[in-house]
């Protein structure tokens, strides 16, 4: 098999299944994965590899540069992409995954929503979707605490202003006047500034009906 012909792949994308992960998904600080050892260890991929440690080495490179490609957990599905991953000329990639047992054992072809053929492997998309998961769950707990914290200085604000008790206390209200400031305040809540928009926004949530209102009737 010559280099040129093994570098050429042809794919009919109508038969490939679809990869769930958009090639828009991102995982900043992606320092550490998730890698379940007692899987591995009964893993037919690491049974093979005990008979050639090369293609074991590599192949697990693969598993961990995957990571960092777009869409997140693929491969290039083209041997000169491939190499180059890996660092190796394309002579010495071809002969590796010329082998019976090579590399890209267990990866297969998909479709990427950004229109590439691209390979992907089980395993690899259900740590990355469990990454994906995480990060957006830690992301929503950190925009959630940001939102309280953010609403519990606008009370004292609100208090400082002279504003009632009741309107304090109203949490429908405060979410209100903080989505309004956010829209029409630009900078830091800081007084005497914070003083004018706060009154403008009493007017504004005064003339949309939501001062005075009956609790719970939102």
């Amino acid at each position: 098999m010559t280099p040129s012909s093994a570098n050429f792949h042809v794919f009919d994308a109508s038969d490939l299944p679809d990869y769930p992960i958009s090639a828009e998904s991102r995982l900043d600080s992606h320092y550490f994965m998730q890698f379940n050892h007692d899987r591995y260890d009964r893993s037919g991929f690491r049974r093979k590899a005990y008979r050639d440690p090369e293609v074991g080495f590599f192949g697990m490179e693969l598993f961990f540069k995957s990571h960092g490609e777009t869409p997140l957990g693929t491969l290039p599905s083209d041997d000169d992409g491939l190499a180059f991953l890996l660092g190796l000329p394309l002579e010495r990639w071809l002969s590796l995954k010329g082998r019976s047992f090579n590399p890209l054992y267990n990866w297969s072809p998909v479709r990427c929503d950004n229109g590439e053929i691209r390979l992907a492997h089980p395993v690899v998309q259900e740590v990355m979707e469990a990454a994906l998961r995480g990060h957006q769950e830690h992301k929503a707990s950190n925009e959630n605490k940001a939102v309280y914290a953010r609403r519990k200085r606008l009370v004292d604000v609100l208090r400082d202003c002279g504003c009632s008790d009741e309107l304090c206390s109203d949490e429908f209200a405060v979410g209100w006047l903080d989505e309004w400031l956010l829209e029409h305040h630009p900078g830091q809540r800081r007084m005497p500034q914070i003083q004018h928009s706060v009154s403008r926004a009493l007017r504004a949530a005064a003339h949309e009906g939501i001062l005075g209102r009956k609790r719970g009737g939102h």
